[in-house]
């Protein structure tokens, strides 16, 4: 919460061409306090947001907007028992996604954490060199945890997933696990708030063939782009970059397969497995 309040901070501040040391005279503190604010190190208070917001010459609605999200921003977060296995480049990312209200993902090498059981999710991580040994089972706890997201009954996730058929062919942990995954993608695929949909590999060439990201959409606050390297990860905030991840997704929705027949080409592979 305190880094999405800080990335608007940096945003109004930018649109109307402040310093820092501006800002910081306004609010009676540090050039270094305001930075910190901007990049979420520093809770921000409510009563300071709204002074560097009407500095900034933004809207009305926005300071409101901005100042009841400082105000929460102090809550523990909810994924605390596992920061000793998240690395620092994924602690802000699980924090955005326990907020967001849309998850728009594109997967074309294996299923998304929001997706997978507990046995693939295990087989994803063992032996992987981004993940200590003795850290493999946490890491799985802490996806399916993750997944509780989608069965909120207030304000559950709405997730939709462009996924690559060939991941589906991928087999992690053997015909069993494949089996029960497949499985579990067709369970999920009926739920309301779950979009998944099967790009096919004969579609050939898409606009999405520069790797795997998400778009996260907040209900207050702007959109955010991710996408992860081999030892970190890039956040997308500038929204004019944050837009062209949007259009790839709905571009990527009008070529592929519909839900319906995204759960028959899964159920013909789980035929294969039988």
């Amino acid at each position: 919460m305190r880094w999405l309040v800080g990335v608007e901070l940096t945003r109004f501040r930018e649109r109307v061409g402040k310093k820092i040391t501006e800002a910081a005279k306004v609010i009676n503190c540090s050039a270094g306090k305001v930075g910190h604010m901007e990049s979420g190190r520093n809770q921000q208070q409510p009563a300071e947001v709204r002074d560097l917001l009407r500095f900034y010459r933004a809207d009305q609605a926005d300071i409101d907007r901005l100042s009841s999200l400082a105000g929460s921003a102090g809550q523990q977060t909810w994924w605390a028992p596992w920061t000793d296995v998240v690395p620092d480049w994924l602690r802000t990312f699980v924090g955005l996604e326990g907020l967001a209200s849309r998850s728009s993902i594109y997967a074309p090498l294996v299923l998304p954490a929001l997706l997978q059981t507990e046995a693939y999710a295990l087989g994803v991580t063992a032996g992987n060199l981004r993940v200590r040994p003795d850290h493999d089972e946490r890491t799985v706890s802490l996806r399916m945890e993750r997944q509780r997201r989608l069965f909120d009954e207030e304000h559950p996730l709405r997730l939709a997933v462009m996924l690559e058929e060939v991941v589906l062919d991928r087999p992690i942990g053997g015909a069993g696990i494949m089996r029960a995954q497949l499985e579990r993608l067709v369970e999920l695929g009926q739920r309301d708030n779950v979009e998944l949909r099967i790009l096919p590999t004969a579609l050939g060439a898409h606009d999405a063939l520069v790797g795997p990201f998400t778009v996260l959409d907040f209900a207050e606050a702007q959109s955010i782009g991710y996408a992860e390297m081999v030892n970190g990860a890039v956040y997308v905030q500038d929204q004019a970059q944050v837009a062209g991840y949007t259009r790839i997704v709905h571009r990527l929705r009008e070529v592929a397969l519909s839900p319906e027949q995204t759960a028959d080409l899964i159920r013909t592979r789980l035929t294969a497995l039988t």
